[in-house]
Parts: C-alpha cells; structure tokens; sequence
C-alpha cells in the first residue's frame, strides 16, 4: 500500500506541468530549442528548491521496489 501511495501521488506532477504552463504563458517564442531547453531545467532547478517533503516508510518501500525490480535500483 505505502509503495502504491508513493507512485500515484500526482500533486508533484501536476504542480510542475503547472510551472511549464505558465513558462509557456508568459514566453510565446523560445529564439532556439537550446533556449527553451535551459529555461525548462531553470524551471526545474526553482521547482525541486520547494519539494522538501519526504516520502514515510521509504526504507520499505525501497525494499519493496528493489525486490520486485531485481537489478534495475542502485
């Protein structure tokens, strides 16, 4: 259950689609794909700032994830 809660928490999700929207909103024009890929992980680098909530029971549901995707957790 606690595995389960961890991956559809969409509030994350939808506040960063939220932060692009309004990149987009307030820019109609990016001179070059570079310009529009710098201002996206500027965006990011501003949003991740703000996350400081941590995940409970993350030691479990790290376990939980690493055994049912053997090999693929560092």
């Amino acid at each position: 259950m606690d595995v389960r809660k961890a991956l559809y928490t969409t509030n994350t999700i939808e506040s960063l689609n939220s932060q692009y929207r309004r990149l987009n909103s307030n820019r109609s024009v990016f001179p070059s794909e570079e310009a529009l890929k710098k201002a996206l992980f500027l965006t990011i680098l501003q949003i991740t700032k703000k996350w400081v909530n941590k995940i409970r029971n993350w030691g479990q549901i790290y376990g939980e994830l690493a055994i049912a995707f053997e090999g693929r957790m560092p």
